[in-house]
């Protein structure tokens, strides 16, 4: 059974990550819909604004509570965030909310005296909001899904993108559920679940940035499908494991193979930035992607301070 504090620091940390991610997707879906169906925009626009409600509050709830490993994982925001945001807003015309992201650039970590036992009210309900809204994104994606596999909808979005950004949703609204009955997330126990889960997006990662280069960017295509080949070989391998020990190993080399990844999305996210590198990635889907990462290798180091 979870402590307060536990379910208290597991459900911010959970918020703080996913809720910007469900946001973010909103806009990539409203930026990728085009202008015939103004009722699919206007349904993800108003997601992007529930979402961002429900941000701003994780935000005001975890400060001075969250801890630092957090803060300085950079899964909640990067460094290139701010400018990404600015230029994402440029190139497509969607308002975003910059302030959101200035709230988050001033957390401070676990450093106060506060009774964190009394926000567990308020943390719950924050959860169950964010439950609630995570449920309705899930049937408005798989709806969406659905309309462009049978050719009723067009979008600039894979496909497998779209299911992608869905399975975040899914797995977002399961962990928030089990925190909510009281069910902690344990490390030892989850790890290999969110190793398969986080290998697969990773793969996907590599091949969608590959989908998504200008064809004369030879060299970032080719090291973007090695990226998404190499996790797609390493989630097989990874299904067999059986073990501690093996599962130990199996989380080195997740680590590894990860911060080589983030590197070189970092990398891309900065040539995006300065306009240096030729795509039709926008530079919020590039930062995205790479605090995706940061969340992976945070996850992989909890488990070896465990």
């Amino acid at each position: 059974m979870l402590s307060k504090q536990e379910f208290i620091n597991q459900s911010l940390e959970l918020n703080l990550f996913f809720l910007r991610i469900m946001k973010e997707h909103s806009i990539f879906m409203e930026a990728a819909i085009p202008p015939k169906n103004k009722d699919l925009i206007s349904q993800a626009d108003a997601f992007k604004n529930e979402f961002s409600i429900l941000l701003t509050r994780a935000i005001s709830l975890a400060d001075g509570i969250i801890p630092s490993r957090v803060l300085s994982s950079n899964e909640i925001v990067t460094k290139y965030t701010l400018d990404a945001e600015r230029a994402t807003q440029f190139s497509t015309g969607i308002f975003i909310d910059t302030n959101i992201t200035s709230m988050e650039n001033s957390l401070y970590s676990d450093l106060s005296d506060n009774d964190v036992s009394t926000f567990t009210d308020n943390v719950y309900m924050l959860n169950h909001q964010a439950i609630t809204t995570t449920n309705l994104i899930i049937r408005f994606k798989t709806k969406l899904k659905n309309d462009v596999l049978t050719c009723k909808v067009f979008t600039t979005l894979y496909p497998s993108l779209i299911n992608h950004i869905l399975s975040e949703a899914i797995i977002f609204m399961e962990l928030l559920t089990r925190l909510q009955k009281g069910i902690r997330i344990d490390m030892k126990k989850d790890l290999l679940a969110l190793e398969n889960f986080w290998d697969d997006k990773m793969s996907e990662h590599g091949f969608t940035i590959r989908g998504m280069l200008d064809p004369t960017e030879k060299e970032l295509f080719i090291m973007a499908h090695n990226f998404g080949k190499e996790f797609e070989t390493f989630r097989k391998e990874a299904s067999q494991v059986n073990s501690e020990s093996d599962l130990s190993t199996l989380t080195e080399v997740s680590l590894s193979k990860t911060i080589k990844f983030r590197d070189f999305k970092a990398q891309a996210t900065e040539g995006l930035l300065t306009c240096k590198i030729k795509s039709v990635i926008l530079p919020l889907l590039a930062d995205h992607v790479l605090r995706e990462s940061n969340h992976y290798i945070n996850l992989l180091r909890s488990y070896d301070n465990h």
